[in-house]
């Protein structure tokens, strides 16, 4: 099949080596071919993971000294010539029908700023994740795959991902500044997004450690979003759509988020965690924090 010239995906890459040929061989098998795949090599220092990114012939390598992930995501948006861009991890892959189904997606809802798919868990933890586009909701937790087909002007817009978040949670803030202007997300309700969870991951290992005082600086980076009136209406305007948990409690939780210090808000989220919709539809390794 021809390849779609409107799609670039974009694979930031540090010492990924082991994992990216799963990543890469899942985007060569799409039913709806990308116009290019980039890989950014963020500051490789493994030798096989350099062998092998300089041995790939079908793809674009951007190199550049080791920024972070969100700032490889920029590099890689930046040199994309497709309309829509795919952001995805050099340890995640594809269903082979993925990019045809996002891209009808966004095509059927032209108003939409992005689109994505239910998540399938792989690694320490196995199971689908049903997922749903509730802005309000999407204010408390993220509730999105940093995978999504996105317009690049969108990403454009917003200024791209902030690169000071290197701790994580880089495309929970993104999101939210898309959502802030009023671009929203729309599903396809498949799991068509395999998302590998390890224990050495960014998630488990760092952002969730770290969810109280990042979601301090997720509200620090959108103030205007996060006023009680702000959240008053938003909770109007979304309060009868498609959400992962009711909406009312998500005011008690800011007001204890703003009450406690950081060290009492984390132990009450990580309490909360073992009881969370991703905990009670997977399967986990024993010991693991859920998804």
């Amino acid at each position: 099949m021809t390849a779609d010239r409107s799609i670039s995906i974009v694979i930031p890459c540090y010492d990924s080596g082991a994992t990216l040929p799963q990543t890469l061989d899942s985007l060569r098998a799409q039913s709806l071919p990308p116009r290019e795949i980039i890989v950014v090599d963020d500051g490789s220092t493994d030798p096989a993971t350099v062998a092998l990114l300089d041995s790939l012939s079908d793809i674009r390598l951007v190199r550049q000294p080791n920024r972070g992930l969100p700032a490889a995501r920029n590099a890689g948006f930046a040199a994309a010539t497709g309309e829509l861009v795919l952001p995805l991890d050099a340890d995640d892959w594809l269903e082979p029908d993925a990019l045809e189904k996002l891209a009808a997606a966004l095509a059927a809802h032209p108003e939409a700023a992005f689109a994505f798919s239910h998540i399938r868990l792989e690694g320490e933890s196995r199971g689908v994740l049903k997922k749903h586009y509730n802005f309000f909701e999407q204010l408390f937790l993220n509730q999105m795959p940093y995978c999504v087909l996105i317009r690049r002007a969108e990403w454009v817009a917003v200024g791209g991902y902030d690169e000071t978040m290197r701790r994580g949670y880089e495309d929970w803030e993104f999101n939210i500044r898309l959502g802030a202007r009023g671009r929203f997300g729309v599903v396809a309700p498949e799991p068509l997004f395999h998302y590998r969870v390890t224990s050495g991951g960014m998630l488990l290992s760092k952002s969730r450690h770290l969810h109280g005082s990042l979601w301090t600086e997720v509200q620090a980076r959108n103030p205007e979003a996060y006023t009680w009136g702000a959240l008053w209406a938003l909770w109007r305007t979304w309060r009868r759509q498609p959400s992962t948990y009711p909406l009312s409690p998500f005011f008690a939780w800011l007001a204890l988020h703003r009450a406690l210090p950081d060290a009492a808000f984390q132990a009450l989220f990580r309490l909360l965690v073992r009881f969370s919709h991703g905990r009670r539809v997977t399967q986990h390794t024993p010991g693991r924090d859920g998804a």
